[in-house]
């Protein structure tokens, strides 16, 4: 039998299409007086195309999964009995890849179907030993929120943030620890985390002094794997789109990954290829090579 095209080649079609959410479907200017959670109309068009055309679309980001709900309504997609649903008789449930691997959900209504969970005590310890003004979070799925050893800057969590003791946060296994510290830099961080080695974690600096801790081997690659395992699928029907460092196993392990126009150099160098910024849809601009234009 002869194989089929090559991904990003002509003739192949995604039949996956992985989207990071912040810096990629949301675009945040500083000042800007629209809401932030905002799925531009263009976007939003590009995706129903992908949509129409058979493609599953997975949101997968460092969010927890009640920051991503929120997301996967405001794309509105056709769902299981939906008139414009094509297979009716299909759970064809949205797929979500949440705290950058960790858990893996269907929605609505939200169901986990996988979670990875570790013992986060020895890395955070190590990187509060350098940083010990630092703010600590740990997802609480039953409050809709976070646990944190104090409170994070406004808009930098969503959902309710309970003030407890480090001790009882990282007291039992977790499925990620996000560290931040306000003070410090994104780079100051970057060294820190290359420096401390954070055994059996895996860890990802974003833009600021802000820093995922997860189990070893954990991230969105991993995630989206357990999804195209479950469709049958590989990561050659995949196309995947991030901008951020988190971002990086998810846009090495897809059949096409892309970056973002305004990803840093880190993100360019190990992507297929690089759209216009999330401000020029970006995302609606790569979906129209493989899904034509609205």
């Amino acid at each position: 039998m002869a194989a089929g095209p090559l991904p990003g080649q002509p003739g192949w079609q995604p039949k996956v299409v992985a989207l990071d959410i912040d810096g990629t479907l949301l675009a945040w200017v500083d000042g800007q007086t629209e809401d932030y959670e905002t799925i531009r109309p263009v976007v939003y068009d590009a995706i129903h195309r992908a949509r129409a055309a058979g493609a599953h679309i997975v949101l997968a980001s460092g969010r927890s999964p009640h920051g991503m709900t929120t997301i996967a309504d405001l794309l509105d997609l056709p769902l299981e009995g939906s008139p414009e649903d094509p297979t009716p008789d299909v759970d064809d449930r949205l797929w979500v890849v949440a705290a950058n691997g960790s858990i893996l959900f269907r929605y609505p209504p939200q169901e986990v179907v996988h979670e990875e969970t570790f013992d986060a005590a020895p890395a955070v310890r190590a990187v509060l030993a350098a940083h010990p003004n630092a703010r600590v979070a740990a997802e609480e799925r039953a409050i809709g929120g976070y646990l944190v050893n104090r409170e994070f800057p406004e808009g930098e969590l969503s959902g309710v943030q309970v003030v407890t003791p480090v001790d009882e946060i990282i007291g039992q296994p977790v499925n990620r620890v996000v560290i931040r510290d306000p003070e410090a830099t994104a780079d100051e961080f970057v060294e820190l985390a290359q420096r401390l080695g954070l055994d059996s974690t895996e860890y990802v600096v974003g833009w600021s002094a802000w820093m995922d801790i997860a189990p070893a081997g954990i991230n969105k690659a991993s995630g989206l794997q357990h999804v195209v395992d479950a469709l049958g699928l590989t990561a050659a029907d995949v196309l995947a789109i991030g901008d951020g460092r988190n971002d990086r196993e998810m846009l090495t392990w897809a059949g096409r990954g892309v970056a973002m126009g305004q990803s840093i150099d880190e993100v360019k160098v190990v992507a297929d290829d690089v759209t216009a910024s999330v401000l020029d849809d970006g995302v609606a601009v790569e979906l129209a090579r493989w899904f034509g234009e609205g």
